[in-house]
């Protein structure tokens, strides 16, 4: 640490401190982990000072599954150990919000993004990154996390003020809800605004595709290169992203950032719910359609399909929502899967232990009448 940062820098407040005062555990201290690795987590503590921590078997164990386990941004309660000892964590406090995607390939697990987190920021480019289908993606994750959607329209210096404002308002129409802004790493413009929802104990979370720029506006942010970034390679036009692992890094008198490696995959992880709160002008023009099962196809006094015709709705947003929720229940019936093999393997090794436990009484009752017919 080159500054000094208290609990409340870091995020700390009553929620977390009431669920900290009911672990009633006085040698253990709270802390927020700011990294990962295979082996252990970096932490912060309350006075600024950063440590290394393991985790405790029983914080293992207690896990249902690597979601529940403390991930990047959780306030976990820590023993702190004497000289030559770890520093164990004891426990994860509940989480206020939680940013995750489904994990990449034919999982049906989450993979935890960030955890409390107040903000996630999507970085994209009017160019060749500009994908309204991703960033569907994207507000609807954010939507289930609970967090603020902001978006930076970044190396707006490439394209024309025309083609960087167009690509604001079809985003803007995908979420009205979003902080849409221009900004340009490179000219150091839009940064203000950006800072301006970096409050004191704030947690932003920093997503987007490898190139865009992520890592030049960290360093900009931070105000000193803390990241080293590649030079754009002359073919692709695109810098090679060097954030490797997620890691929290608070701002000198704001709030703290949560850089990550380029995402190459945005698969759900959400509900029906969410994904319909997402595309509410859908809904709406459904509800405006002659018979309430419309199936949205060869029906007639379809709304959807009129808006369609009428050129007042972009086929390929419809085509998004039904592979999205296409996606939802397939990961939906993969949990479900899951869940009845974990319950088969369970019964199993219920049956094993009880089969074990039979035989060992057998056993101890055959010797026991052996000692008692050798003494006869």
């Amino acid at each position: 640490m080159i500054f000094s940062v208290t609990l409340s820098d870091l995020g700390w407040n009553s929620y977390f401190a009431d669920a900290f005062a009911a672990l009633k555990a006085k040698d253990w201290v709270p802390a927020r982990l700011i990294r990962e690795s295979p082996i252990n987590y970096g932490a912060f503590l309350g006075d600024g000072e950063e440590i290394d921590v393991i985790l405790s078997g029983k914080v293992w164990h207690d896990a249902a599954n690597d979601a529940d386990l403390p991930a990047v941004g959780d306030w976990v309660a820590v023993q702190l150990g004497g000289e030559n000892e770890d520093n164990v964590i004891r426990a994860c406090l509940p989480r206020q919000s939680c940013f995750s995607r489904k994990m990449p390939g034919k999982s049906s697990e989450e993979q935890v993004i960030g955890a409390n987190i107040d903000i996630v920021a999507v970085v994209t480019d009017a160019g060749d990154d500009f994908n309204p289908r991703r960033m569907e993606r994207y507000f609807a994750l954010i939507e289930r996390s609970g967090a603020k959607p902001v978006v930076l329209m970044n190396k707006a210096d490439l394209y024309t003020k025309k083609k960087n404002t167009d690509a604001v308002a079809a985003l803007q129409l995908l979420c009205p809800t979003a902080s849409i802004h221009i900004t340009s790493a490179l000219e150091n413009t839009g940064l203000k605004i950006l800072l301006s929802h970096l409050k004191k104990g704030t947690t932003m979370c920093i997503v987007g595709s490898s190139g865009v720029g992520k890592s030049t506006l960290v360093n900009q942010l931070y105000g000193e290169e803390w990241q080293w970034t590649d030079d754009v390679n002359e073919v692709t036009g695109k810098g090679r992203h060097t954030t490797t692992a997620r890691e929290l890094v608070p701002l000198p008198k704001r709030g703290l950032i949560i850089d990550n490696p380029g995402m190459r995959e945005i698969q759900m992880w959400t509900d029906e719910k969410t994904l319909r709160d997402s595309f509410t002008d859908l809904e709406e023009l459904s509800n405006q359609c002659k018979y309430s099962d419309c199936k949205h196809g060869n029906d007639a006094g379809c709304a959807i399909r009129e808006a369609v015709k009428n050129g007042t709705l972009d086929p390929a947003r419809i085509a998004s929502f039904l592979q999205l929720d296409d996606e939802i229940e397939e990961l939906r019936r993969r949990q479900k899967k899951r869940q009845i093999n974990i319950e088969r393997r369970a019964k199993r090794d219920h049956r094993v232990k009880a089969r074990n436990l039979n035989d060992r009484i057998q056993l101890e009752a055959d010797e026991q009448g052996i000692e008692r017919h050798g003494d006869g």
